[in-house]
């Protein structure tokens, strides 16, 4: 009994191409190189591989730039450098075990007015401005019509375990450390607009239990949180846990948490 024979190509299905694909592959490396080696020129909004342009309106890359540039001290305080902010390089030091920093800086002034001077770590200070110029302000825009002025924060830099709110002293020995004791966290608690009006979180943070439709001042703070979002590793707001009732927690490296 002779054996089927197979099933002849069809026609309307033409066969892929081995060499297609190697071709395909070899263009986009070869595009890829000439981007890395600077052969090829495109505009540096489009180039992965171009520095952070703190001033140009986030884009896909945006993200990736920053995060570029967080993990590399000297690309970090060079972008650092082009935001405008006043601050003072500060000497890496060791105050106790896992607590200190290293590539921080002493915040003396920002796009808005901070109070006491802040010591934050480069790739803090950095993603802060991103957050500030890029998110904050277009929330305050948007649902104001005005600029925010000032912040009104909790600090930056402690040396001190996380506070879990188990009704432990974040001071335990053995505890594990918050990002605080390496100045790569900042906890804000509210705003004021160029009116003088205050917006805390406390007061204003949208809660389920209100029922009534959300004011701009909500509205805002929700905006502001989705925003920090975009530039810090983690974000803490009012709903995570009651610790953070009253204040957003902002942080850089470590896992990606936006609660």
């Amino acid at each position: 009994m002779p054996l089927p024979s197979a099933p002849s190509p069809s026609p309307d299905r033409p066969r892929k191409s081995p060499a297609l694909a190697i071709v395909l592959w070899s263009l986009v490396a070869a595009a890829g190189y000439g981007l890395y080696s600077g052969r090829l020129t495109v505009p540096e909004r489009w180039n992965p591989w171009a520095p952070l342009d703190v001033m140009a309106p986030p884009d896909l890359l945006t993200s990736y730039k920053l995060s570029r540039a967080r993990s590399d001290p000297e690309q970090c305080l060079a972008a650092l450098g082009r935001t405008g902010m006043q601050y003072d390089v500060l000497p890496d030091r060791a105050t106790a075990p896992g607590c200190g920093f290293d590539n921080a800086v002493r915040l003396r002034t920002a796009g808005v007015r901070i109070g006491a001077p802040l010591s934050l770590s480069c790739p803090m200070a950095l993603s802060f401005f991103m957050w500030e110029k890029h998110a904050l302000q277009a929330a305050a825009q948007q649902h104001f019509g005005q600029r925010v002025a000032a912040i009104d924060h909790l600090g930056s830099y402690a040396c001190r375990n996380i506070n879990r709110g188990e009704g432990t002293s974040p001071d335990v020995p053995g505890g594990s450390r918050s990002r605080h004791a390496t100045a790569n966290a900042l906890d804000i608690a509210g705003f004021t607009l160029e009116n003088g009006q205050k917006i805390s979180l406390l007061n204003a943070w949208p809660r389920a239990a209100q029922g009534s439709a959300p004011r701009p001042e909500a509205l805002m703070l929700s905006d502001a949180h989705a925003g920090a979002c975009r530039f810090f590793n983690g974000v803490l707001g009012p709903d995570y846990n009651a610790v953070h009732r009253d204040h957003f927690h902002l942080e850089t490296g470590g896992y990606r948490m936006c609660r």
